[in-house]
């Protein structure tokens, strides 16, 4: 059972997203990989580690043989008939997707997360709105510049990114474990990580190409510091600390804006590796952070973190004598002293790694309602690349994944693409708006606007109503005026048979605009509509109340 403001187990979410029995959209809150209660391969559920005890095709068929190809005689050649082998090598060839380009050896568990102190008067997030409030999560820590086979002692910094899993949605948090970074603008991003990657000629790591680009990009410094301090070269995953680096912003009840940047404080105490130790577990346990992470969590020595944020109102943001938006910056504790929020703690290994860590999918975009982003420009571009990256790696509806799944009623307008494997969310209209009763935005989760400094004081960053002031009627009402008499009547003609295949609350909406561009435009439609006897209807959820309703006989 869960109550109103949390969620746990089930939540009560488990629920199709549309009533209609002929049409379902995805079923949300489905267990595997998050929890118990999921089927085996090849029964009903993939992603469990229930066996089926008969070996079988992909598409179940049963295998009788699964030691020796179809041959032509004992010595021949293997016949094309053999759809086994192939389906197994077609299906091997295939196995790996793309490495992550940043982020590609990693590690990650099962948790949960746990409200224990009240931030309300920040947040209006259903997930702070009362102390005990918890979530399950999913973590993963990683390297950034190594590949996916790379050590995971390497002297670089650590990715450290969180998904929670709540009632309005998922709540991605995707940091490092350094408060700031190397570079303050999105568009220098790519050429950073090209200096930690492979040198194009000799595809080997270069100490000129990362120098080369640090002396020439001061803003680097205080990273690097970092970098080659102590703490450069964490023991495992469990001792170090987590950070949002970004500023993101909090809404409250009262609509008052507050910025703010998250810390996760390790319970386990910090503690580094000497360059010496790092470079000797390189050889001898190159997957040593995974195993610690996972050997402890075996053992019921349940690593924990603990969420603390600072706190900027929007008015004292002019007070900083820097830029409160620098990833190269951090805010001092001294004027932003840290408040407490909650703690995750990780509980449970994965049960298979491809599935729920290498497809897992974190994006900076995913807040929660009561939360939001801030001028960074580093954040802003990770909103639009992060979602870009997953959609080339993974695929379009890598969101559907169990493991990125949100655990609420999920209803959009999103279709189709490759390996959509839910419902589609059948016949229901793929558009919006419109007047079958599809999903419809709520205002009062409207983004909250927020200023920004500019050459002339400031200016808001809102969405603005493209409707407001504007006149969309004056200019096709002269467009009909010009036409001659019988354009008028070939165009009237045209529209109404078209429009006189549709319900009649959808004629009577249309001709109100028509009447507002020329009430003759209006009159000629509606006239033709009154000739169009047997029409034909586009939308079948409305044919059987509307035989007939084509015509306007109201003038």
């Amino acid at each position: 059972m869960a109550d109103s403001n949390g969620i746990n187990g089930t939540n009560g979410l488990n629920k199709p997203v549309h009533t209609d029995t002929q049409s379902q959209g995805p079923r949300i809150g489905s267990e595997s990989p998050l929890g118990e209660g999921s089927k085996g391969p090849h029964e009903k559920d993939p992603g469990s580690t229930h066996i089926n005890p008969q070996l079988t095709t992909n598409q179940g068929r049963p295998v009788g043989d699964n030691q020796n190809s179809v041959t032509a005689g004992r010595r021949g050649p293997i016949t094309l008939d053999d759809f086994n082998h192939f389906e197994k090598m077609a299906q091997f060839n295939r196995e790996r997707t793309p490495e992550r380009v940043v982020h590609a050896k990693g590690s990650g568990a099962h948790g949960h997360f746990l409200v224990t102190h009240d931030i309300s008067q920040y947040t209006y997030a259903k997930l702070f709105s009362r102390i005990g409030n918890t979530c399950p999560m999913f973590a993963r820590f990683s390297t950034v510049g190594g590949e996916k086979g790379s050590a995971d002692t390497a002297r670089d910094p650590r990715g450290f990114a969180l998904k929670f899993y709540t009632e309005e949605g998922n709540w991605d948090m995707v940091g490092n474990n350094t408060p700031i970074f190397f570079v303050r603008d999105a568009i220098k991003f790519s050429d950073f990580i090209h200096t930690q990657k492979r040198e194009p000629g000799s595809n080997l790591k270069s100490a000129t190409m990362m120098w080369d680009f640090w002396s020439l990009s001061p803003e680097s410094i205080h990273q690097v510091t970092i970098l080659f301090s102590d703490r450069g070269i964490p023991d495992g995953y469990r001792h170090m600390h987590g950070y949002s680096s970004h500023t993101f912003s909090m809404i409250n009840a009262k609509d008052e804006l507050f910025y703010v940047k998250y810390h996760f404080q390790t319970n386990q105490g910090i503690k580094n590796l000497t360059a010496e130790q790092a470079e000797l577990l390189a050889g001898a346990d190159p997957d040593y952070s995974q195993r610690d992470l996972l050997h402890a969590i075996e053992k019921g020595d349940l690593p924990s973190w603990r969420l603390q944020i600072q706190v900027c109102p929007e008015a004292d943001v002019d007070k900083f004598t820097f830029d409160p938006f620098d990833l190269t910056k951090i805010w001092p504790h001294k004027d932003f002293p840290l408040i407490d929020v909650g703690v995750f703690t990780l509980d449970r290994k994965p049960s298979n790694y491809h599935a729920e860590v290498e497809q897992a999918a974190f994006n900076p975009s995913n807040v929660l309602p009561g939360m939001g982003y801030s001028p960074d420009k580093m954040l802003q571009g990770r909103l639009l690349s992060y979602p870009d990256a997953h959609r080339y790696r993974i695929g379009t509806n890598y969101d559907l994944l169990p493991i990125n799944a949100a655990k609420c009623n999920v209803a959009n307008y999103n279709r189709d693409g490759s390996m959509r494997f839910d419902g589609n969310f059948g016949d229901l209209p793929n558009y919006e708006p419109n007047s079958f009763g599809g999903p419809k935005e709520n205002p009062k989760y409207r983004d909250r606007p927020y200023k920004v400094p500019a050459d002339n004081g400031t200016v808001t960053i809102a969405r603005y109503d493209h409707r407001e002031n504007n006149d969309d009627y004056t200019q096709c009402g002269n467009l009909w005026r010009l036409f001659p008499e019988d354009e008028k009547e070939r165009t009237a003609k045209a529209i109404a048979q078209s429009l006189g295949q549709t319900p009649l609350r959808i004629q009577r909406l249309q001709l109100s605009h028509f009447k507002k561009a020329d009430p003759d435009y209006a009159a000629r439609i509606l006239k033709h509509l009154g000739n169009n006897e047997h029409p034909e209807y586009l939308h079948a959820p409305d044919a059987a109340e509307l035989v007939g309703a084509a015509r306007l006989p109201e003038k």
